[in-house]
C-alpha cells in the first residue's frame, strides 16, 4: 500500500475538491491511500514552507514562494516528469499568467491548481437601488456617497496581508530597479484606498476577503466591494443572499493582483511519481470543469473557467471576471519576496488607515525591498 500525504488551506474552496477527488482516484488506482491535512490561510499565505515539505508528499501553497523553492529545490520540477507536449497542454489550460507564476530558473515547480486574483463583488439586491456596477474609481466613491445617505457601504478588507495586496493592485510595481514603487505612485494609491476606506464599514480593517462576504452575505449593510480576491462558493447559494461578481474599476481592468494556488510535490516525497500523477488528474480540465468546481473549488484550468455549465450554477463568476484574471498582475517570486510582503503589510495597512503618511510607507517598501533583495535573505 502506498500512502500519500498532502496539505492544503482550511477553505471549502482548497480542501472540498481535493477531499472528493481521494475516494474516486484510489477506487481507479488499487493500493494507493490518500490523506489530506489543512492549514490556516495566514499559513498558506506568508507562513514558512520549508519545515511542512519533510511531512508531505503534496502542498498546495501561494505561487510568491516560488523564488525559495526554486533556490533551494524543495520541489520536483514538473518538467522532469512530463513530456514537451503535457506542457505545452497545461500552459494552454491556464488563466491569465497562473502558469508562469509557479515557473523559475527555467522549471515549472508547480501546476495551477486554483486561479484567483482581485475582483470587483457586490450584493446584486442592494446594488439596482444604485444603478450598475461601477468602472472607475470615481463611480465607486460616488456609489459609496449614495449608500452612506441609506446607512450603508462599502467594503474594503484590508488587514495588513490584504492592505499590502491592495497597493500592489493599484501600483503593479515592476522588479527590476532599486525602487520598487515611486513615491509619488504609493502617494496616489494610498489617497484612492484612504477615500475609499472612509465610505467602506467600519470593520473592513479587520476583514479578509472570507470575513467581508461572510458579513455581506449574513447582513445588509454592505453593498459593493472595488478590490478582494474572489471566491465562488459566495456566488453559487441560491438558498440564501448571494454575491455577484465583476472586473475590477481600473482602466481596462488591468493590474489585479493574481492569487490562487499551485500544487507541488515534496523533492523528500518517496512516492514522486505516484504524486506527480495525481496532481495531474486533480489538474486536468475533466477533474476541474466537474467534480472540482461542484465540490466548492475555484479551477485554475481555463476550459473550466470558459464553460458554459460551470458558469451556469457559479452565477457567471467565471466569465464575469475573466477579463481581470486575464490582464492582472504577477508579483515578483525572487528568493525573500515573502519576508519584504509580511514586513510591510502592517505599514500598508496603517496608511490606508491615515495612521502613517504615505511617504514614510514608500520609503519602507523600497528600503526593504533592497534588503530582500539579497541572496541570503530567504524564509523558505
Amino acid at each position: 500500500m502506498t500512502k500519500l500525504r498532502g496539505l492544503a488551506w482550511d477553505h471549502r474552496r482548497c480542501w472540498g475538491p481535493l477531499d472528493a477527488s481521494v475516494g474516486p482516484y484510489c477506487a481507479a488506482n488499487p493500493g494507493l491511500e490518500i490523506e489530506w491535512d489543512r492549514r490556516s490561510l495566514y499559513e498558506f499565505g506568508e507562513g514558512a514552507l520549508g519545515p511542512v515539505l519533510g511531512a508531505y508528499d503534496l502542498v498546495v501553497f501561494d505561487h510568491p514562494f516560488i523564488g525559495d523553492i526554486a533556490q533551494d529545490e524543495l520541489m520536483v520540477p514538473f518538467d522532469a516528469y512530463l513530456s514537451a507536449e503535457q506542457i505545452r497542454f497545461f500552459e494552454r489550460d491556464s488563466v491569465g499568467p497562473s502558469w508562469r507564476s509557479y515557473e523559475k530558473n527555467g522549471r515549472q515547480w508547480a501546476l495551477p491548481i486554483d486561479a484567483a486574483c482581485h475582483v470587483a463583488s457586490y450584493r446584486p439586491d442592494l446594488l439596482e437601488r444604485y444603478g450598475p456596477v461601477p468602472r472607475t474609481h470615481e463611480e465607486v466613491v460616488e456609489l459609496g456617497r449614495l449608500a452612506r445617505r441609506d446607512g450603508r457601504w462599502l467594503g474594503l478588507p484590508f488587514v495588513p496581508t490584504d492592505a499590502m495586496c491592495l497597493l500592489l493592485t493599484l501600483c503593479h510595481p515592476q522588479e527590476d530597479g532599486e525602487q520598487f514603487i515611486a513615491t509619488e505612485m504609493v502617494a496616489w494609491a494610498v489617497a484612492q484606498l484612504h477615500e475609499l476606506a472612509a465610505l467602506s464599514h467600519p470593520s473592513s480593517s479587520k476583514w479578509n476577503p472570507i470575513r467581508c462576504y461572510d458579513h455581506m452575505v449574513a447582513h445588509d449593510d454592505v453593498v459593493y466591494v472595488p478590490f478582494a480576491f474572489g471566491y465562488v462558493n459566495y456566488a453559487s447559494k441560491p438558498d440564501r443572499p448571494y454575491l455577484r461578481f465583476a472586473d475590477v474599476p481600473t482602466a481596462r481592468s488591468a493590474g489585479a493582483l493574481l492569487g490562487g494556488a499551485g500544487i507541488g510535490v515534496s523533492a523528500q516525497s518517496k512516492h514522486k511519481r505516484e504524486a506527480i500523477d495525481y496532481a495531474l488528474f486533480l489538474c486536468s480540465p475533466e477533474y476541474q470543469r466537474g467534480d472540482y468546481v461542484r465540490s466548492g473549488g475555484q479551477p485554475g484550468s481555463l476550459a473550466a473557467w470558459k464553460d458554459a455549465e460551470v458558469n451556469g450554477f457559479s452565477g457567471d463568476f467565471f466569465s464575469s471576471t475573466l477579463r481581470t484574471i486575464g490582464s492582472s498582475y504577477l508579483r515578483p517570486t525572487h528568493p525573500g519576496f515573502i519576508a519584504f510582503f509580511r514586513e510591510c503589510a502592517p505599514r500598508a495597512a496603517a496608511a490606508i488607515a491615515g495612521d502613517i503618511a504615505a511617504a514614510e510607507l514608500a520609503e519602507r517598501v523600497n528600503r526593504l525591498y533592497r534588503e530582500t533583495r539579497q541572496p541570503e535573505r530567504s524564509v523558505a
